[in-house]
């Protein structure tokens, strides 16, 4: 497979649309809360009502005091007509009484300049005790005698006083309304499903949409066929899958498989994920889970989708605190619900992981999840498949061999190839070309894997000549071995976390790999240290990422492959597996001390001599060394090609061109284009860039 060494690293410094989903968790069809309106508005009645009631009418009234109503009343200027009365009004039970009419003001009303006079009505509260003898005098003097009128204010007080908090608890009522009936149909709504349905006509991806998977592909046809014709597999007594399960590592398309299956079928799709089904509330994911296979009953025939089951599929009896959590709960209500589904529904439950070795057996027997789909990463031939679906979206030059595109991409995951177009789509468009050519392919590989190239890092010209001898040295070690891949690319441009990369590629798609070949690969990595030594007398802190991945084949040679002829073929310890803390937390070593010192010793002899063969290879070539770390130091990268020229004759037949300065970045605003020169433009970029699938 195309490898890099990342052996120069810098020390210690690395480190579905929404018109096609319903909402989630409530109706597919929210309806306007007539019911609250009319509530809100008969509460804000009611309180304007007794504010009303109370005041006697809305118009604005200015509140005087005595004094000030004493002063007015000696001016004469209250009014005592017999429209516009002085009005006593007497309050039951209180010893407050209020006087009410008209006064005569002089106002400014623009857009007039001179004030004329208006009448302007007024309130003056009066305290009996105290004033009550004093206002009759002041009344009489002046020849005003008012209207005395009584009334209660009982019912406007005790408006009043109650209304503001039936107001309040009105408000909270529709703040938690959406909360309301606990596990679907009680006191809250978080046992509502939240899986998102795609209708028919919103899904448009079909197998044509889905490459480098065929056997996974061929296995799931029989579920479209059975969504299609359900008759036809009941007729011979014949009984589909329940349900499928797919694994398969992050990105090989598990996702994008269970949406063409629902597209092919032409079928409602109900996509949810396992984390969805946990809150913080007891039983809601139980809830969730049975509300979710109600609602694909009533859209039979359907598929059901849960991406990443893992999240609620774990291992029961192995939690931290007893087992007995809400994920466990929701897990054994996704098995009661399965066990009881009947397959006749129509309605055919999806799952996709990538973690299978830590679901519950009781999720995996037949009769649940029937069938297991392995998606895998494509080969050679499934990821020229796959470039050639996502290279119709964008313009590409007529040169491009996507043959060679896809050999140099072992291991790449059909995200991570969608996700290479996107980038030389975008690249090329940074150039200003017509089209996509095999350059940018090569660098948007390049760039996804590995990341982009940091030229603008400041590196001494010391540390270049470290770093290009560092390299050097993998890369005439990957020429001199027998059992080693094909040179690929040598660079000292920074990238990523490192501060050189050497790359090469395999001849073919490999999945076992022999001794020799492990044996061969670690005196390649101990190249870029031994280079190093033998050139300056001392070493960097450089090879640390060299020294972490010969330690590690070193320790799988010993613990897992049976490669040591000292301890056997038996395997110590678990390998690869990812650590599972519930069910691994007490977990004991399975071998003895001194078999541990034993493999410690094993995996530094390995190391040991593969150092000691580098440092003869290298020590025997050392003009050649030099060539190739000079070269480097001039051109920055070579081609395989180009250093296999400097180890044979001394001198590169083909010398690398040398590429322009990229383009400074704009310290200026740059002018929109109008609508009339982007339509004029259209034809000479790349178009139909499209987002990495699910």
């Amino acid at each position: 497979m195309l490898k890099v060494h990342p052996s120069r690293s810098v020390s210690s410094n690395n480190t579905n649309k929404p018109e096609d989903q319903r909402p989630r968790g409530g109706d597919p069809d929210p309806q306007f809360n007539w019911r609250g309106l009319l509530l809100f508005a008969v509460a804000f009645a009611l309180i304007g009502g007794a504010f009303i009631f109370r005041g006697g009418n809305l118009a604005q009234v200015e509140e005087l005091t005595y004094p000030k109503f004493s002063t007015l009343l000696a001016e004469g200027k209250i009014v005592s007509t017999q429209e516009k009365p002085v009005e006593l009004v007497v309050e039951e039970g209180r010893n407050t009484q209020t006087i009410s009419g008209y006064y005569r003001k002089m106002v400014t009303v623009p857009p007039a300049t001179e004030p004329e006079e208006r009448l302007v009505a007024f309130r003056t509260p009066i305290f009996m005790p105290f004033n009550g003898e004093a206002l009759e005098k002041q009344l009489a003097k002046a020849g005003i005698t008012p209207s005395v009128r009584s009334e209660s204010n009982l019912l406007a007080t005790t408006l009043i006083g109650f209304l503001p908090i039936l107001l309040f608890l009105v408000i909270l009522y529709f703040i938690f309304r959406s909360q309301l009936k606990m596990a679907g149909r009680g006191a809250f709504n978080f046992g509502k499903s939240k899986a998102r349905m795609m209708a028919r006509d919103k899904n448009k991806i079909t197998f044509k949409d889905v490459a480098g998977v065929e056997e996974a592909r061929e296995e799931v046809s029989e579920l479209v066929d059975f969504l299609r014709d359900p008759k036809k597999f009941q007729k011979l007594g014949g009984r589909i899958p329940k349900g499928v399960l797919m694994v398969g590592p992050p990105g090989t398309g598990k996702t994008l498989l269970a949406r063409a299956i629902a597209g092919e079928a032409d079928v409602p799709f109900f996509s949810i994920s396992g984390s969805d089904f946990v809150e913080m509330f007891v039983g809601v994911g139980a809830s969730r889970v049975r509300d979710m296979f109600e609602q694909g009953r009533k859209s039979a025939p359907c598929l059901i989708f849960i991406d990443e089951i893992d999240a609620v599929g774990r291992h029961r009896g192995h939690g931290m605190g007893g087992g007995h959590d809400e994920r466990e709960q929701t897990l054994n209500a996704l098995l009661v619900e399965m066990d009881g589904f009947d397959a006749q529904d129509g309605v055919i439950i999806i799952a996709a992981t990538n973690r299978p070795d830590v679901l519950d057996p009781a999720l995996l027997r037949p009769g649940r999840f029937d069938r297991q789909v392995t998606v895998n990463l494509p080969d050679v031939r499934g990821r020229e498949e796959i470039l050639r679906v996502h290279i119709k979206k964008v313009k590409v030059a007529d040169s491009v061999d996507l043959a060679v595109i896809a050999r140099g991409t072992p291991g790449y995951s059909g995200a991570e190839l969608a996700n290479v177009i996107n980038e030389a789509a975008l690249l090329a468009a940074r150039k200003g070309l017509k089209a996509i050519t095999t350059r940018e392919l090569e660098e948007a590989r390049d760039k996804v894997r590995w990341g982009k190239e940091r030229r603008s890092l400041a590196i001494s010209e010391k540390e270049k000549e470290v770093t290009a001898y560092h390299e050097a040295g993998h890369a005439l070690l990957l020429e001199l071995l027998e059992h080693t891949a094909p040179l690929h690319k040598v660079t000292i441009i920074p990238r990523g976390p490192s501060l050189g990369s050497t790359m090469w590629l395999p001849e073919e798609d490999k999945y076992n790999t022999r001794r020799k070949e492990l044996l061969d690969h670690l005196v390649v990595i101990m190249g870029g240290r031994v280079a190093e030594d033998i050139t300056f007398g001392d070493v960097t802190s450089g090879a640390r990422g060299d020294i972490k991945q010969a330690t590690g084949i070193a320790r799988k040679m010993v613990c897992q492959w049976g490669m040591s002829e000292k301890l056997g073929m038996i395997e110590y310890g678990d390998g690869d597996e990812p650590v599972f803390l519930a069910r691994d937390f007490n977990r004991t070593r399975d071998y003895s001390e001194s078999t541990a010192q034993a493999i410690d010793a094993e995996v530094k002899l390995l190391i040991d001599e593969a150092y000691g063969r580098a440092s003869k290879l290298l020590t025997e070539k050392r003009p050649q060394l030099e060539i190739i770390a000079k070269a480097l130091l001039e051109w920055e990268t070579l081609e395989g090609s180009q250093i296999r020229d400097l180890i044979a004759h001394g001198e590169m037949k083909n010398p690398p061109h040398r590429d322009p300065p990229p383009p400074p970045i704009p310290t200026e605003v740059v002018p929109v284009a109008s609508t009339e020169e982007r339509k004029s433009n259209e034809g000479s970029l790349p178009g139909g860039l499209t987002p990495v699938p699910a």
